[in-house]
């Protein structure tokens, strides 16, 4: 018998990641899915915590690019549902990742079909849309690399370099049906174009309150708050440094053992309540 903690446990987060006003229910792990089950993209997708520590580390990442920050600017209603914008981003994740291949294929074409739309001009003059195979490039490297990186951290089990290197050639695939491009294929190829891609980075007064509703969003209920705090802590801990430095963000070096600590019993917690 599931006793009525794990209960309640399981029906706050379900009540997070799916927006019952829509009718959305929880995503069902199909055996035609894109990918094998037990996978390591399956493995990693399927932390609630870890994918919660590294989609906020993640989104911090992309703000820093500024088309990125300018589509989210200009085509988003994130100041008052920055719930809604994450909750939108796990449900992909979930979709391309678990449902039937046709639900995924589904999701993707409403994605493109949406980054049709997003097109504009940044604050210094020049042109940006989302369908730009670079800036999509950017965005999917975030998410790879903060997932994995958050994964290694908090997961069950650290995955070996060669498992790294598959999942990122398992995410390579919806990337490249996204319109991604360079796409890595390993974390070698993830780290060089994070790299390749810092000159074009920036960080000012529109990233900065991104990233303050990103850490503290408005109207979170207040029973969530804690678990937020700490997801938040964590998730500027998993940034790499130069990023923590361009945001002005940083976990104070003897606070870290109890953000860790704290994160990692978290999703403990979760696991258990999942299991």
């Amino acid at each position: 018998m599931v006793s009525p903690i794990r209960q309640l446990l399981v029906r706050q987060v379900r009540a997070i990641f799916n927006d019952r006003a829509r009718g959305e229910t929880p995503v069902v792990r199909s055996d035609d899915s894109l990918f094998e089950p037990g996978s390591p993209i399956w493995r990693v997708h399927g932390d609630v915590t870890s994918m919660m520590v590294g989609g906020v580390s993640a989104l911090l990442m992309q703000m820093l690019h500024p088309s990125a920050l300018a589509g989210i600017w200009e085509h988003s209603r994130f100041r008052g549902d920055m719930l809604g914008r994450l909750r939108r981003t796990a449900r992909f994740i979930a979709v391309t990742t678990y449902a039937s291949r046709a639900e995924a294929e589904a999701a993707i074409v409403q994605v493109n079909a949406i980054h049709d739309r997003i097109v504009g001009e940044r604050p210094d003059g020049r042109a940006y849309r989302a369908r730009d195979p670079r800036l999509l490039a950017w965005v999917h490297v975030t998410e790879a690399s903060c997932f994995l990186a958050a994964w290694q951290r908090y997961g069950s089990t650290p995955l070996s370099h060669i498992e790294q290197d598959r999942y990122y050639a398992e995410f390579a695939l919806i990337a490249k049906a996204l319109g991604a491009d360079p796409v890595p294929h390993s974390r070698a190829e993830a780290d060089a174009l994070v790299a390749a891609m810092r000159s074009e980075l920036l960080a000012d007064d529109r990233s900065r309150t991104v990233a303050r509703l990103i850490l503290d969003p408005p109207q979170s209920p207040l029973h969530l708050i804690p678990a937020q705090k700490m997801i938040g802590a964590a998730a500027i801990d998993l940034l790499p440094d130069w990023a923590a430095r361009m945001h002005g963000l940083s976990v104070p070096l003897i606070a870290r053992p109890a953000v860790r600590s704290g994160a990692r019993g978290l999703a403990s917690t979760m696991r258990w309540a999942f299991r």
